[in-house]
């Protein structure tokens, strides 16, 4: 006689509800940071936008965007986004928290989806190509938060790719 087999419970939802929570923290962090400790990153992005510690290539320094009022405008909204970011994958979190028990994994996808997107565009769009290319951040030896930012942009994209894994979910 065959014995009957349980279905095994997948644990990727766990680990999407860790992984999701660790984006989350490290937003919330970031934002927080930026509010309550305004002036440090205030500086890294007027450099960059100022591009005053690149090579001065004269071909790349019609780019540069020396206005501390553009400057500033640009900070303020890099520190909206990612409390938005910030607030989306706390939501995420806690759905996926929910989820866990009642199996149905939608609306966490959902919030995960939106909240990591945010960060990818702001790391990937943001940091690395606008930063990175077009203010020629690579070339600061002081300015320069590419390795940071491919970091982020890496665990976000992994993060994202783990909450579609299949969870042996039949609501996908």
């Amino acid at each position: 006689m065959a014995e009957k087999q349980t279905p095994r419970v997948s644990l990727l939802p766990l680990a999407s509800t860790l992984l999701v929570g660790t984006v989350a923290l490290y937003m919330a962090l970031v934002a927080f940071s930026n509010i309550t400790d305004f002036g440090t990153n205030q500086a890294f992005v007027q450099h960059v936008l100022a591009m005053d510690t690149t090579f001065k290539d004269e071909d790349l320094m019609w780019r540069a965007i020396e206005s501390k009022g553009i400057q500033d405008a640009v900070y303020v909204l890099i520190i909206i986004w990612e409390t938005i970011a910030a607030l989306l994958l706390l939501a995420a979190t806690y759905s996926w928290t929910t989820a866990l028990r009642h199996r149905t994994f939608h609306t966490a996808r959902r919030y995960s989806t939106l909240g990591l997107l945010m960060v990818l565009l702001l790391f990937g769009a943001g940091f690395i190509a606008i930063g990175g290319e077009w203010f020629v951040m690579w070339q600061s030896g002081d300015w320069n938060g590419l390795d940071a930012a491919l970091r982020v942009f890496t665990l976000s994209g992994v993060v994202l790719l783990v909450t579609y894994l299949p969870a042996n979910d039949s609501t996908g």
